[in-house]
């Protein structure tokens, strides 16, 4: 059964253009990761500085253990922490409470 996670993330003021930068050319081996952990439709919406995550997995928790053993994703986050208001832990950034869903 598939799993749906949403997050949101704030960009240091002043930050966004290197953000949006760095998602237009985000690694390889990030995105290798990424597969390989089970997460797939992983979309990125802005809004101003704040920006919401949204993927799907099978297993969510599953997903994110093996993202936290990749050192590639502590490489991407590390990256990522000089861009944004909060570091996002290694093993992905806190999920949202799912309050409705249309099928």
């Amino acid at each position: 059964m598939t799993e749906r996670s949403g997050f949101v993330l704030h960009v240091r003021p002043g930050r966004i253009d290197d953000y949006l930068a760095a998602h237009r050319a985000v690694w390889p081996e990030m995105l290798d990761a990424l597969r390989a952990s089970g997460v797939r439709n992983y979309t990125i919406f802005r809004s101003g500085n704040s920006v919401f995550g949204y993927f799907e997995a099978d297993d969510l928790e599953a997903s994110g253990r093996y993202l936290a053993a990749q050192e590639v994703s502590a490489r991407w986050q590390d990256t990522m922490a000089e861009l944004l208001e909060d570091r996002v832990p290694d093993g992905g950034p806190p999920a949202l409470e799912q309050i409705f869903r249309l099928d």
